[in-house]
């Protein structure tokens, strides 16, 4: 089921609602949307999968504000459609900077979340990946159509996931841009990037340790790609350290981040939904 909801601050937001069962709530990557799911979604069929875009993405309202494109202010819309659902709790399935904004709600609400899965992030970001980012966020695609684009795609990650058929990749190019007639253009706010920027030269990057902390008490796993460049196997030791419970799986031939229908992330996912019921 495909349908919208308000925030309290007025936007209007995009989000599919598909199944019955364990709840589900997937939160993309900072400039992706729903469509970061659909590989995993035929392995979820036993779950009610919701899927929804931020602010600023996908189908849903660009902010007036650029500034509120920053994890808190999304916490706080994943947070509300759970409200608007009538859901106490849920699983969250956080991809990238979906997997902040999961420890951002725990911080905040932590009675709201029945278990988490990270995929690929944790409070360390590696700095070549926040130059990489900061590099690619809001710049107009220099692809000329759709094809272009999903080419472009599997040269850029060629190195970090090796052997991906062309299809993920076109089907990737069709979630990321959109077509217009005066060609491709990105599929979210190019302020995104200004936000960004803004965030980074107003204040030191802010400890995250605290916000895993706050993961504790709820049932968490942990995926990394083993080619990732923003989640250091060494931050991944650390997290267990901190946390001698936490469940991970390494994804072989993946960067960040994993597609998620890999077997080990599979495994994982599915272990960690049957301790969160």
């Amino acid at each position: 089921m495909m349908a919208e909801f308000t925030t309290s601050d007025g936007l209007r937001l995009y989000y599919e609602d598909d199944g019955t069962g364990q709840p589900v709530l997937c939160l993309s990557g900072l400039t992706r949307n729903a469509r970061d799911f659909d590989f995993v979604a035929p392995h979820l069929r036993h779950a009610r999968l919701i899927r929804m875009d931020w602010r600023g993405r996908g189908r849903s309202d660009f902010a007036p504000d650029f500034m509120t494109y920053n994890v808190g202010r999304e916490a706080m819309g994943a947070l509300e459609l759970l409200d608007h659902l009538g859901l106490e709790r849920a699983v969250v399935l956080g991809t990238s900077r979906g997997g902040l904004v999961a420890m951002a709600m725990a911080a905040t609400a932590p009675q709201r979340l029945a278990g988490v899965v990270l995929n690929d992030v944790g409070p360390v970001i590696e700095p070549g990946a926040i130059a990489r980012i900061v590099d690619y966020v809001g710049r107009k695609p220099a692809f000329s159509d759709m094809e272009g684009a999903a080419q472009g795609l599997a040269a850029f990650h060629a190195a970090a996931f090796p052997g991906v058929p062309m299809d993920r990749w076109r089907h990737m190019a069709a979630a990321q841009y959109r077509a217009t007639p005066e060609g491709l253009a990105l599929n979210y706010d190019p302020r995104l990037r200004d936000a960004l920027i803004a965030q980074a030269e107003a204040e030191p990057p802010p400890d995250l340790w605290p916000m895993f902390d706050a993961l504790a008490p709820i049932p968490t796993g942990l995926i990394r790609g083993a080619n990732s460049d923003l989640l250091a196997a060494e931050t991944v030791a650390a997290m267990q350290a901190r946390r001698p419970d936490l469940i991970t799986a390494e994804v072989p031939d993946r960067g960040h981040a994993p597609f998620l229908d890999e077997p080990q992330s599979l495994d994982l996912i599915h272990r960690l939904l049957e301790l969160a019921r």
